[in-house]
């Protein structure tokens, strides 16, 4: 059987995310690993309302930042793809981690 890990990364602070992801595929390469991405989706623009007091009312301009994603997918190298998860990425970066087990075409199921 063999494993299928997502990863998905977001951060406001894209040259963060671009060099991270950059180096992690590298390092994949490396170490042998079959890696499809990254894959880069359109940044999302999010806006978060300032409040002058805790009661709403009287607002401050809202703050606005964009939100940039890639994704990448390991397949197989399972012990590979287990350091990759334990890596401490920077604190910038949001990581979602997804493990799919995909069966070998041709077999059946019992």
């Amino acid at each position: 059987m063999t494993f299928v890990t997502k990863l998905d990364f977001a951060s406001g602070d894209r040259d963060v995310l671009v060099e991270t992801v950059r180096e992690l595929k590298e390092t994949l390469e490396r170490k042998g690993a079959e890696c499809k991405g990254p894959h880069a989706t359109p940044s999302e623009r999010v806006t978060v309302p300032l409040y002058k007091n805790l009661a709403a009312g009287d607002e401050f301009s809202p703050w606005r930042y964009d939100v940039y994603r890639r994704s990448m997918e390991i397949h197989g190298a399972d012990d590979i793809a287990r350091d990759v998860v334990g890596l401490d990425f920077p604190d910038s970066i949001h990581v979602e981690v997804e493990v799919d087990r995909k069966k070998p075409l041709g077999h059946r199921r019992d």
